[in-house]
């Protein structure tokens, strides 16, 4: 019995199949738009099993170790400073300082040539800079878990840092005697965007400006924690260019991996040992930090989570109790429903390259910038444009 991915929406692209195999007889490939699937040689292939039996992106997932509730916190880094530089509440930068200064080394999700987004091995705070911030496409892990079972199986202390269905991936390849010395911590997650269409919006930009970009951010804090607005510098020109046209396809479901829609972690059964991402809403329950510079929500799942947390707790996060039913938000309840307009905004990113799609679907088009400020249908914001022009 192999694994064979007949429909796009069940396989969530961890590379668990992949790294399992003995045989080297599966390859992680991209489609059109980067999403990475497993394909079997035939010729290698004998049919043990082990691909199947190690894919965790099923109905009936169930964590193995976590609490029956997780603890639920408000937290904010310490340090005004690091605060800043963080994507909300720091707790990400708190957990990688401590570890780090403890010896244990850290894979997260960076750059590599072209701003391709990895997962990479970081050993120094220094390094960990890379790790800071969200990056709004799926990273690409081929060769990263059979790497952190060889570090692990060496004696080595690792966080792993990721989206859920990449830590319960993680956890499923790694034999249980192994995972003693692995912590992990899994991301709040409202979908993948597709690797392809990030390096060509990158692309895009650089000719746009006749420069190269040198640093980007997704989600640049500097506009307030609640905006969203991409930043990228350039090598030339020392103005920091503001878009939003990467945001469109996202929050359109147009450019994110069809698993997404078959999600089986947008649930409080998290696959970390902890879990982090923005605390949206947090105004409606809590008065303290209401000052958009950002408040991380914390989900504490495992006797391990609970462990590092104590240990963070009071020296580089403060932190304020919350509930389950206070930090319920869409991520944590549901999976995305995928655009319907989606194989066609594909074949026409395919057909007719970045600049195509920006000006129809983006922040190019008059009807969809409204649609983003407003909570009316497009349908109905293009009636009203229609109504406007005459």
């Amino acid at each position: 019995m192999r694994i064979n991915i007949k429909n796009p929406a069940d396989c969530c692209g961890c590379t668990a199949c992949e790294s399992i195999c003995t045989h080297n007889a599966i390859k992680m490939l991209p489609d059109e738009l980067g999403f990475l699937y497993p394909v079997v040689d035939d010729n290698l292939c004998v049919d043990c099993g082990l691909c199947q039996r190690v894919c965790k992106f099923q109905d009936k997932y169930e964590p193995i170790d976590s609490f029956d509730e997780p603890d639920v916190y408000g937290v904010r880094h310490t340090n005004e400073e690091e605060l800043k530089k963080s994507q909300s509440g720091g707790a990400f930068w708190a957990f990688a300082e401590s570890l780090l200064n403890e010896g244990f080394v850290i894979y997260g999700v960076g750059y590599g040539r072209d701003f391709h987004v990895i997962h990479k091995r970081i050993e120094t705070i220094e390094q960990c800079q890379e790790l800071r911030g969200s990056k709004y496409t799926q990273s690409d892990l081929r060769g990263i878990f059979k790497e952190v079972k060889s570090k692990l199986q060496s004696g080595e202390r690792i966080l792993f840092t990721g989206t859920p269905c990449q830590v319960a991936g993680l956890k499923s390849y790694i034999p249980q005697r192994l995972q003693n010395n692995l912590v992990t911590i899994d991301l709040v997650c409202h979908a993948v965007p597709s690797p392809n269409i990030w390096e060509s919006y990158v692309k895009w930009i650089e000719h746009k400006y006749s420069d190269k970009v040198v640093l980007t951010d997704f989600r640049n804090k500097k506009f307030g924690w609640h905006s969203h607005f991409e930043t990228f510098n350039l090598s030339k020109k020392k103005q920091e260019i503001k878009r939003s046209t990467f945001r469109f396809f996202f929050y359109d479901h147009l450019s994110v991996r069809k698993s997404c829609a078959n999600c089986k972690f947008t649930n409080l059964k998290r696959p970390g040992d902890l879990t982090i991402g923005d605390f949206w809403g947090w105004e409606k329950h809590h008065t303290e930090w209401n000052d958009n510079k950002g408040v991380s929500l914390l989900l504490v799942n495992t006797s391990k989570g609970k462990l590092l947390f104590d240990k963070v707790n009071s020296t580089l996060l403060l932190s304020i109790k919350s509930n389950t039913s206070d930090c319920l938000q869409p991520q944590l309840t549901k999976p995305i429903e995928i655009n319907r307009n989606q194989e066609r905004f594909t074949k026409e990113f395919v057909r007719e390259g970045f600049d195509y799609i920006a000006k129809k679907y983006a922040d190019g088009n008059i009807a969809y910038k409204i649609k983003q400020l407003s909570n009316f249908p497009l349908r109905v914001v293009r009636k009203i444009i229609n109504i406007i022009r005459k």
